[in-house]
């Protein structure tokens, strides 16, 4: 089979291209703002808020660890990209036999149907909570947003479609923020406590493992390897190409980290508000909002919900897209696929199935597509033929496979504790 890649970042800049200063650092960055929307998506808001409605800060370490890991993956996703000209599921499509291409594909596609569970689901509730719309309207309102949202890609606007989704991260934030400052019932002690690594008993162990399998998103390291082509980086050394992505990666996934760091401080601020009788349920996060601080408080968060569920559905669209076309080499029309994948999404809500149910299964599924995603991004990152300059150092590859099997034990251990 013809190897179709080829290293398109040279040793050295192009002539009369100087050392790019962060003025000129702004076009090569972008992508990973899309990517961070994988990592404020409705699972990870139910999660974090369990977390800390049931064990306070105490699980604040996970968050910050599993934050510290996705930027090591979605920086290495990124330099795949950059390097090649090609995304990860293109390169498995050039370099795997047919039939490996193919198992690799169905899971990729199990891991989306999943993702654009959890994403229905967070939509579905948030447009409940603000406007009172059945379920089944609700997801196909949410995929006519996703639709909207990945036109705009489509169409040439790609920074559209990143000032969409940057738009999407700042609402997100700034409704967890408000609902935080404004519930209080904080305790700056209990937060610093909270940085520890420290488990107690196994319920705390469930809700660590599931944050860490809701963090590091499989189809988030397909789409970031897509979205980050050569385009401007092409004619940079390689030096500055590495500053961009690592800005890039930094900036966009520390603000979710941020984000979800602040989901458990709410989580367990709510918590203290009620005397421990609110659990994590979303809907009556919204109900102790409503009631115990104010009615704007309750309104933000609905907000706040309803655009990580918009965003990561469109998010989640396009990582299809990408999948489908990379895996296969083929794609059908996009309104055909979005109908395919949130069937099952509806049908489960349209049978009032429980919430929390759904949103279990959705992280089981991905849990197990989490190490597939991270083995092939580290097998090729370190292959300088591939790489090129943008070549993993060893140093990076070590720390990249020890991260990548300390998630990969989790996300294989995790469904075994929560179905026993």
């Amino acid at each position: 089979m013809a190897d179709r890649t080829h290293v398109v970042v040279t040793d050295r800049p192009a002539p009369g291209v100087r050392a790019a200063g962060p003025a000129r650092l702004a076009p090569m960055m972008g992508p990973a703002l899309v990517a961070a929307i994988a990592y404020v998506d409705p699972g990870n808001v139910a999660t974090n808020l369990t977390a800390g409605a049931t064990s306070g800060y105490r699980l604040v370490w996970v968050v910050v660890a599993a934050s510290a890991v996705a930027i090591l993956v979605q920086y290495q996703a990124a330099k795949l990209g950059v390097a090649t000209g090609r995304s990860l599921p293109e390169l498995c499509r050039d370099r795997f036999p047919r039939w490996g291409r193919r198992v690799l594909w169905l899971q990729a596609e199990l891991v989306v149907l999943a993702t654009d569970l959890a994403e229905f689901v967070g939509a579905a509730i948030g447009l409940r909570l603000l406007f009172g719309m059945p379920v089944a309207v609700s997801a196909v309102v949410t995929a006519v947003v996703s639709l909207l949202l990945l036109a705009l890609r489509r169409r040439g606007r790609t920074r559209w479609f990143e000032s969409a989704t940057a738009a999407a991260l700042l609402l997100i934030g700034a409704g967890i923020m408000y609902d935080l400052l404004t519930a209080g019932h904080q305790s700056a002690g209990g937060f610093a406590a909270g940085l520890v690594p420290r488990l107690d008993g196994a319920g705390s162990v469930v809700l660590a493992m599931g944050i860490v399998g809701a963090t590091v998103m499989p189809h988030a390291v397909y789409l970031h390897s897509a979205l980050s082509k050569p385009g401007a980086r092409a004619k940079a050394d390689p030096r500055t190409v590495r500053r961009a992505l690592k800005l890039d990666c930094g900036i966009a996934l520390s603000a979710a980290a941020t984000v979800n760091v602040s989901m458990i401080a709410l989580g367990a601020g709510l918590g203290a508000l009620t005397a421990g009788v609110w659990t994590g349920d979303l809907f009556d996060a919204h109900t102790v909002l409503a009631e115990r601080v104010s009615g704007f408080a309750a309104l933000a968060f609905a907000v706040a919900l309803l655009s990580s569920g918009f965003a990561s559905s469109g998010v989640g669209t396009l990582a299809g897209d990408v999948v489908m076309g990379g895996f296969l080499g083929r794609r059908v029309p996009v309104y055909l696929r979005r109908l395919v994948t949130m069937a099952p999404a509806v049908a489960l809500l349209t049978a009032g199935t429980s919430l929390t149910t759904l949103l279990v299964a959705s992280q089981v599924v991905l849990s197990f597509g989490v190490p597939v995603a991270l083995f092939l991004l580290i097998h090729f990152c370190r292959d300088r033929a591939l790489m090129g300059p943008l070549v993993n150092a060893r140093g990076t590859t070590a720390a990249a496979a020890v991260a990548a099997s300390i998630v990969a034990a989790v996300g294989l251990a995790l469904p075994v504790l929560l179905l026993a």
